[in-house]
This record gives C-alpha cells, structure tokens and sequence, in this order.
C-alpha cells in the first residue's frame, strides 16, 4: 500500500504540469480535481510534500463536510493530512501564490456548530495529523509556570501532562476533548471564566501561520495589542499551531454543590453575588430544569435517582425552576477548612430549602465530567448520530431579567421543543481584554453580562430545522425588542452589515488585520465574514 501511494504523488506531479491537479488516494490515481480552484496550481507552486498527504478519498471527503452541529453541508476539495508544521505552511503558501487561491479551514475536532469548520471547494486541514509535538511544562521567575502546547492536542491531554507536575491551567471549557486552537480561536468559557477570563485571557505567546504562509511569533509581553486580536480571531487571521499557557497550582479534590431555585430574580442576584466574592467559589454555573429539560442531562448525572425525582416534582409544579452550580477547589493544605468555606460562600443565599445537593470528586473528574456522559450515551448510540442546533449567546445584565421572561419562559419553556440543557450565568466584564476580538455586550455602565447556552439536540433533519428556526425566531425578537444581546461563536449572520453590526468599533480594526494577515481572504472561508 506504501508504494502505491507513492506512486499516486508522482502521478499528481505529472497532471500538475498539464495543469490539472490529480488527488492522491491509492483508491482513484488518477482523478482530476475539477470545477475548483485548486487546478490553477502550477508546477512551480506545488510543494511536492503536499502532494502525497491531500485525500479525497469518500470517508475523508464525508467528515470534513460537517461539523458537530450538523446544520450545514459543505463539500470539499480535498481534506490535508499534515505532518508538521511545515506542511501546512507549503499548503498555505501554494494557495497564497496561485493565480486564484483556494480555501483554507483548519480542523481540530470538529466542534463548530453553524458550519465554520467547513471548507466549500476548498480544503480542510486535518489538525489531528500531526506528529505530536509533545506538551512541555516550564517555569521561570519571572513568568512563573506554564506549558507550551501544540494547536492540535485535545485539552483532556493538557489537563493530564500538567497534572504530573502538580500544577493546571484555570481557565476551561466544559468538555474537554476539543484542540488547544480551536478554543483559543473562539474565546474558550467555562464555568471558571468569571474569575479568570476565557481561555484567551490567559494565553502568554503563540506561534501562528498566517494567511501570507508565514509562521510568526506573538509574544503577548512585548506585542499585547497583535496577540490579543489574533485571539479569538474566528480563524480570520491565522491557524494556531502553539500556545503558551499559564498555569498554577492544582487542587485535588473539589466540592461539589447545586442549589435549586423557584424565583429567576433571585437565582440571578445570587449568581452575582457569588462572583463577587473574595476568596469565593472558582466555578459558577446555572442552567434551566424543565419538564422536558430535566435535572440529570449530557452535561452531568449529578443527582441520585431519589433527588431528580424530587427535583424534576418541583419543576413539574412551577413550569420552569434554575439550577445554581457551584464548585470550590481544595487539597490538602485546607482540608480541615473546606467545609467552613462553603459555609462562608453560600452565607446569604436564598435557594430552596431542602434543596442543596452536594459531592465531593476528584479534580479531574469534574473537570471531564462531560466525557463521561458522553461515553455513556455513545455507548448507547446516543452522541454522534444527533443533530446539534445551538445557539450562544452573550446578554447583558440589564436585559437578562426581560431576555427569561420572553426567550426562556415565553419560546423555549411554552414551545417545550429541545431537552436542552439550557445554561444561565455571569461573567465578569473586567475579565475580558478589549482589544480583543471577542465581542461581548457593551454597556459601559455595566460590569456584568451573562452567557447563556441553548445547547438543542434533534433526532433528524427535520427536527433541527425546527430548533433552527426557533433561533432565529429568537434573534430576530431580540433585535426588535431591543435585548441587548452578541452572538458567541456567530453563525446567522448572512450580510457584511450583519458583522459589522456584531463587531460594532472593533469592525475596522478587524478587517485591517484581515487585510494584513490573509489578505487573499484565504482562511476559514465556514464563518462567512469575507466570503458572504
């Protein structure tokens, strides 16, 4: 099988010269890639290492058509198996110097859920192929701690090499087996980023291959404003193939406590409360519990049988009820002070009585609690087959009170169409960077917003249509009510208008860099900001 790929690049080599590209899969040897860009690829442009790691075999074509949310289709040219770094750059620098450049969109896992992994006639590159550049742990006085991670590695693998040497990032996602560069090209939020920012919050230099197929250097030391804005680029700017990332000291254990409410006003006035806190919680959540919705989902079993009965009757009584999520990290330095900790985080709540929960779990797990179900629900045939319609958003706290009255009570309880989960929570302003990308509610006079994750699943095309539709029913209400409200992770912007509205000031700066950075527009053509 070796040589009969080899021998399918020798043949590419020869039809580039007659100016038609030929895919190099040991299935098809020798057919032409036609009605796209690539056949204005020239000889000279062709670096002979891509040749023999660029498939259009059925299985690769199909993969990289989709992506988790399964919304949108999108056909490929050719799906790249890179090998190093440098092949990717030779990709990049092939479409940046032919006569009619072709599309570019890195892949990690896949994750996106409005089709911005997608490459139409393009190709996608494959980050998973990687050699594994390896995840390296330093320190130095001046910086302290941090590891150096390639963009392809999952963050379960970041959490796992860094806990060897005791030590951990803070800031996450809640599922854990998406790639270091697809987070950090996307903000990265978690329960934790009220207290430490996104993921790109902490981020102390990368390593980027540009649009123009250079691979450049930003430290965030020396160069603030450049890395900040390469951050939470959308892939507009660059394909991350390195982070250095702070890390600090790991707990071991982690208390772990929900609190249910009846009373939206003071589920969120709690919530806020809570992020307030000095020496408070490292992790704050909430979400919606529903007759539908109900207390156990994807996101973690975290009740016992005998207590989701108990909930879900509360639920069932009222309609719609709000579970409040709360962690505190310990070890063996409090210990014998962690209870009296809580006791001092949770002074002044008001939840229901009687309906406290609590646990007591290893870091880690709780950090992968997401996988766990998902492996549970994958062996069942549950995971990979649903469709994932969601909608993210970022609100502001002036509007949130009227955003659950007339989004999360009015369509999404009334309609009863998705079982969720449904998340509610607060971030802090202070905690976001503003140079960069990442667009979030800009009230001045406001230091809090919330995030707020309808995370829909449908059995069938049909049904996802459905939920589609009912986002952009819910947008289109926002935008004539005046909620104020920004897309995270957009994906229903269809004009330039429309981004330029999401970027509001930002906008210029942002197609300036686009302008610098890939200015034959190659990179991540899926999210449909320059190509539209």
């Amino acid at each position: 099988m070796a040589n009969l790929h080899v021998l399918s690049a020798y043949i590419i080599l020869l039809y580039t010269i007659s100016n038609h590209f030929v895919s190099a899969i040991p299935t098809k040897l020798t057919t032409p890639w036609k009605n796209t860009s690539l056949t204005s690829f020239t000889y000279k442009t062709l670096h002979p290492e891509i040749t023999t790691k660029l498939f259009q075999d059925t299985t690769s074509i199909i993969t990289a058509s989709s992506d988790f949310g399964q919304l949108i289709h999108e056909t490929p040219t050719a799906v790249f198996h890179p090998s190093t770094i440098s092949d990717i750059t030779h990709l990049v620098k092939s479409s940046y110097t032919a006569s009619t450049p072709f599309k570019i969109a890195a892949r990690g896992r896949g994750h996106s859920v409005g089709g911005q992994a997608l490459a139409k006639d393009g190709v996608v590159v494959e980050m998973s192929s990687l050699a594994n550049s390896g995840i390296r742990v330093s320190g130095s006085p001046d910086l302290g701690f941090y590891v150096d991670v390639g963009g392809e590695n999952f963050w379960i693998d970041v959490l796992r090499t860094t806990m060897e040497y005791g030590l951990a990032p803070v800031s996450w996602t809640d599922y854990l087996y998406l790639t270091v560069g697809g987070t950090l090209s996307n903000a990265g939020i978690s329960g934790q980023a009220f207290l430490h920012g996104p993921q790109i919050s902490n981020v102390m230099d990368m390593d980027v291959i540009t649009g123009t197929f250079i691979l450049t250097h930003f430290k965030y030391i020396d160069t603030h404003t450049y890395v900040s804005s390469l951050l939470y680029c959308l892939g507009q700017f660059g394909i991350i193939t390195r982070a250095r990332i702070v890390l600090q000291k790991a707990p071991t254990r982690v208390k772990w406590v929900r609190m249910i409410y009846e009373d939206f006003v003071t589920f969120t006035n709690d919530q806020e409360h809570l992020i307030s806190l000095n020496n408070g919680p490292d992790y704050v959540e909430g979400s919606l519990i529903m007759k539908k919705s109900p207390a156990n989902n994807w996101r973690s079993s975290f009740f016992s049988i005998d207590d989701e009965s108990k909930i879900n009757l509360l639920a069932s009584k009222h309609g719609i009820i709000y579970s409040l999520e709360v962690v505190k990290y310990y070890d063996e330095s409090n210990i014998k002070t962690i209870d009296e900790e809580l006791d001092n985080v949770f002074n002044g709540l008001s939840f229901e009585s009687g309906y406290i929960f609590m646990k007591d779990v290893a870091f880690v797990d709780f950090l992968n609690r997401v996988r766990t179900e998902e492996m549970k629900l994958g062996s069942e045939g549950f995971w990979e087959i649903n469709h994932h319609p969601w909608l993210n958003l970022f609100v502001s706290k002036s509007s949130i009170l009227d955003f659950n009255q007339l989004v999360l009570v009015e369509i999404i309880k009334k309609e009863s169409r998705s079982t969720g989960p449904f998340l509610v929570y607060p971030m802090n302003q202070k905690k976001w960077d503003y140079k960069m990308s990442a667009v979030i509610p800009d009230e001045d006079d406001e230091d809090i917003f919330y995030t707020v994750g309808l995370l829909h699943s449908a059995r069938n095309v049909e049904d996802s249509k459905i939920l589609d539709d009912q986002n952009k029913k819910i947008l289109l209400l926002c935008d004539e009510i005046g909620i104020k409200i920004k897309q995270y992770l957009p994906q229903y912007y269809k004009t330039k208008e429309e981004w330029i509205k999401h970027f509001g000031i930002k906008w210029n700066e942002f197609e300036e860099k686009k302008a610098k950075y890939d200015p034959e527009r190659i990179l991540s053509p899926g999210q449909n900001i320059f190509f539209g």
